[in-house]
């Protein structure tokens, strides 16, 4: 069993979530204590997802964030899981990451998903046509790449992203599918599934993106990252009270609910109905939730199906030390030391 861990590296995903009674000031603070901690404790990357318009999500201006949090760590890898790039000009974005890259260099990760990450009002807010579906993320990925990467920048370009032309800011496609798992295997970049909320697509998306997968100059065999719900507790009944945070997160979401995230509960079934709660179990379903072993059983049988070169692990927990000792645990198993 350690074999599979000693061989896989293992980062977090961080949404910076602003619970029930809580602000935004002390996400960012919980963020920072989390980082910190994660760099203690051997974690590759430390990444951020951009949300939009979500009371328990704090996220919401990605790049500013990650340069906090790069600023307050020393060595970890920080990054986006991911930018939503159809949200942005690709040209700001490599702006952005060209800064952060020029004031944290060797450290700055650039994931990018096709998704809005919000509804259709917000998607108007942020400028973004309610008919775009994702179909130009293969060009603006393209342009992107042309004002990063020294490789496949024009010899003479009239517009050049300044600072970050040629800082050569690794870039990481992310999906829930197979449409950015093949784009990713076409173009040999590394890939990033989201695990944690489309369990069911996962192992098709990983083979899709190694059946595709062509050597580049940024790889040359394919390095696969899935990331996952990871819960884990001192014992299994503390490690499923505390899931229910991410179980009303869920279900609120489910229902159109505008909420923080929620406290945990004794009991679900008496605030959801048996629909709900199979609809939420499934979307749920890789989720990892128990004690050390319980844990590390579930890690193990995931890393091995999965075939995965890295897990990233996302942790909705209400209570800031209860989340840091979630993450402390599961370094714990990566490590050997469980």
């Amino acid at each position: 069993m350690s074999h599979v861990f000693e061989n896989t590296r293992y980062s977090v995903l961080d949404l910076s979530p602003i619970v029930e009674g809580g602000t935004a000031a002390q996400s960012y603070r919980s963020t920072v204590d989390l980082a910190r901690r994660a760099e203690e404790r051997g974690y590759e990357r430390f990444w951020l997802a951009e949300h939009h318009n979500m009371p328990f999500i704090g996220s919401s201006a990605t790049s500013v964030l990650i340069g906090h949090v790069a600023g307050a760590t020393s060595s970890i890898r920080v990054g986006s899981g991911g930018i939503m790039l159809p949200n942005h000009a690709p040209l700001m974005v490599a702006e952005q990451f060209g800064t952060l890259a020029t004031l944290y260099p060797n450290r700055i990760d650039l994931g990018l998903g096709r998704a809005p990450g919000t509804d259709q009002p917000t998607m108007q807010a942020l400028r973004r046509s309610s008919k775009s579906d994702g179909h130009d993320f293969p060009q603006m990925l393209t342009e992107l790449r042309q004002y990063l990467d020294s490789q496949l920048a024009p010899d003479h370009p009239r517009i050049r992203a300044i600072p970050g032309q040629g800082t050569d800011v690794p870039i990481w496609l992310l999906g829930s599918s197979g449409f950015s798992a093949q784009l990713a295997g076409q173009l040999g970049l590394p890939f990033a599934f989201a695990s944690h909320f489309s369990p069911d697509n996962t192992i098709p998306a990983m083979n899709l993106y190694r059946e595709s997968f062509q050597p580049s100059h940024v790889l040359d065999e394919p390095y696969g990252m899935v990331c996952a719900n990871v819960i884990a507790a001192d014992t299994d009944d503390e490690a499923d009270y505390l899931s229910t945070t991410m179980m009303q997160q869920f279900l609120n979401m489910v229902r159109g609910t505008e909420m923080k995230l929620q406290p945990p509960v004794e009991n679900m079934d008496r605030i959801w109905n048996e629909n709900e709660k199979f609809s939420i179990q499934r979307q749920l379903g890789s989720s990892i939730v128990g004690g050390p072993e319980k844990v590390k059983n579930g890690l193990h049988r995931f890393l091995q199906d999965t075939q995965a070169d890295e897990i990233m692990i996302n942790a909705q927990i209400y209570d800031a030390e209860a989340r840091l000792r979630s993450y402390d645990i599961a370094a714990d198993i990566m490590n050997g030391q469980k």
